[in-house]
């Protein structure tokens, strides 16, 4: 079962063969860390993920909640697992020590995530929704606040949520209608219903802290006078012992496509006229804080997105090679050849190579993000810190949108490849597709993001942050030209980040004019587009790394023997994979990119044009 999660020599290729993340331990911030610990603790996820996660997986989504007098029951299964999860310090990995965190570097923490969230997000949610909540206290709290809350949440004592959404007010959160009215004690009351709030309401800790937007009696209108709020669901005295139940009450759950064992609740707050809360942040800034947790939660949820498509992944290619059906193609002729398994068809091999190549360029993807992280808290200076970051703020809308869109692809073409058996509940990537969809949806639809990335971030310091990604992916290109077997790849990328530059400037400027609808009509085209860059840069990356790696291996001797050394040898077909990886996306992948590029830069204005009762209905 260990290979059903996450490919591990795959992690540590990208970890300290691309990264070079070991290399964080000189930094005085990780003083004492080495790889050997590293090696361990991401050994440690992994083993406490297929032992005590991933059997619990099929069985939550089979017994699913129970939904009874306003309280939610979690599958019985999740409880040992929680509880290893709190013993095991795994909410607050990043996090400094003094505050319940490990203090570990980012990548190494992702990769350990990759485990444990790869195995079950139903049941990991609950510690995914939590470190996003502690982490707003952490940076916005006063000291009071993080005394009474931040050691509870990142040991995972107490959960987390996070409150926005309303049945009126989806994805437009300045049409909110909860509001908050201060007390004499400068406490507030809260009162309004909110939806599809993840774990908002379960039975495996004490307390579950609540961040809830709200306004303000007299506040502006609109976002600008939203305000953020700590909601205990138990009342936390200032002794941090537990005061009177609070008035906040689980009125439903959403019964869901996927994540059965995960409650999605609808909460009401002040039902009864006695909800209380304390402002987190300042008044009407409560925006400038969530999004604080958003970033986060959608860097979390493309991450989730490749544990979602490298867990298919290795589903298929597993279920390829055992399953046995149909004659090779070149013996179709011959009846009396016999049967082999699915993988020698080439259009098996097609979208097992398409889902390779694209697990391999998201977990880079997600791991360089990862690693940017780390290069902002340790830069030398302002500038350095500021170029960083600025690529961050690029990269998350992205790494959240593409990464969900493929990660659901790939557990579709898993299920293509295990054919009828794939869709029954039988095999597990029926519940795979199901649990992955959401993730297009979770913090910001997938075009919301689109709209983002035209809107916000290609523009950022006029332009410069978006010119500062063209030059990272040229150092990569500028490696691989200097070596004979990859300059054909790097040509080819090389003509497409030109092409890209030039899509972007026409997008951005038909954005400013007053055909600005064509524009944002284009947008999700465009950031499939940027995605498909990345993960050609990722891929050319690896392939960089990988050229002298399998020459080392295979030595100065003919095709022939090569041939039989990649056969022979594990780290030498790792790294051919690698190569052909590479090759696949660019000569295969990237040409389509390219006619989406030129179906932006025609700028077809029909989706505008069609009258909207020329749709039907």
């Amino acid at each position: 079962m260990a290979q059903q999660i996450a490919d591990r020599r795959d992690i540590d290729f990208v970890l300290y063969e691309q990264l070079n993340t070991e290399t964080l331990a000189k930094h005085k911030r990780f003083a004492g860390m080495n790889r050997k610990m590293f090696d361990m603790i991401i050994t440690e996820a992994r083993n406490f993920a297929i032992k005590e996660i991933l059997p619990v997986n099929e069985e939550g989504d089979r017994e699913g909640l129970v939904f009874e007098n306003n309280q939610v029951k979690v599958p019985k299964c999740f409880h040992r697992p929680y509880k290893l999860l709190q013993e095991g310090e795994w909410i607050a990995m990043t996090e400094d020590p003094e505050i319940g965190g490990q203090g570990l570097p980012a990548p190494i923490a992702q990769a350990a995530l990759e485990y444990i969230i790869g195995a079950d997000f139903s049941f990991s949610a609950f510690a995914f929704a939590t470190h996003g909540a502690a982490k707003m206290i952490e940076v916005f709290g006063t000291e009071k606040q993080k005394d009474l809350y931040l050691k509870k949440m990142y040991s995972g004592e107490w959960t987390g949520t996070m409150v926005l959404t309303e049945p009126e007010a989806g994805s437009d959160l300045g049409a909110l209608t909860t509001k908050a009215v201060k007390n004499d004690d400068g406490t507030y009351q809260i009162s309004g219903n909110k939806i599809f709030i993840t774990c908002g309401e379960h039975d495996l800790t004490d307390n579950i802290i609540h961040p809830v937007l709200a306004r303000i009696e007299g506040a502006p209108e609109g976002t600008k006078g939203i305000s953020l709020f700590i909601v205990p669901k138990v009342w936390v005295n200032d002794d941090g012992s537990f005061g009177e139940k609070n008035d906040v009450v689980c009125t439903g759950i959403e019964e869901k496509l996927g994540l059965h064992a995960s409650p999605t609740c609808q909460l009401t707050f002040g039902g009864k006229g006695n909800c209380r809360g304390v402002l987190l942040g300042e008044v009407n800034k409560g925006m400038r804080v969530m999004f604080h947790m958003m970033n986060e939660a959608r860097l979390g949820v493309g991450a989730i997105g490749l544990f979602n498509a490298s867990c298919a992944y290795l589903y298929a290619i597993n279920y390829a090679k055992e399953r046995v059906q149909g004659r090779d193609l070149k013996d179709m002729l011959d009846k009396k050849a016999s049967s082999v398994p699915i993988i020698n068809h080439p259009d098996v091999r097609r979208m097992l190579l398409w889902m390779k190549s694209h697990v391999e360029g998201m977990r880079s993807f997600v791991y360089y993000v990862s690693d940017l992280f780390e290069r902002e808290a340790c830069a030398e200076n302002d500038d350095q810190k500021t170029y960083w970051g600025d690529l961050i703020e690029l990269l998350t809308p992205i790494i959240k949108s593409y990464c969900t869109d493929r990660g659901f692809e790939c557990t579709v073409q898993a299920m293509q490849i295990y054919g009828g058996y794939g869709y029954t509940k039988d095999y597990p990537v029926e519940r795979l597709m199901r649990d992955s969809k959401i993730n297009s949806i979770y913090e910001g639809t997938n075009g919301i993001q689109a709209m983002d990335l035209l809107g916000r971030k290609i523009g950022m310091k006029k332009g410069a942050v978006f010119m500062n990604l063209l030059s990272e992916i040229s150092k990569v290109i500028k490696v691989a030209k200097e070596n004979d077997g990859l300059s054909s790849l790097a040509e080819k990328l090389e003509a497409a980040i030109n092409r890209f530059g030039e899509t972007a400037m026409h997008l951005g400027t038909t954005a400013m004019s007053e055909k600005f609808k064509v524009a944002f009509a284009h947008s999700t085209q465009f950031l499939e587009v940027s995605g498909d860059i990345i993960m050609a840069w990722m891929l050319l990356w690896r392939a960089n790394v990988s050229v002298s790696k399998l020459e080392a291996l295979l030595g100065d001797v003919s095709e022939e023997e090569k041939i039989k050394k990649i056969n022979a040898n594990k780290n030498a077909a790792f790294y051919k994979g690698q190569i052909v990886s590479a090759q696949y996306f660019i000569e295969t992948i990237l040409p389509i990119t390219l006619g989406k590029m030129d179906s932006i830069k025609a700028s077809s204005s029909a989706v505008v044009d069609m009258p909207e009762i020329s749709f039907g209905g």
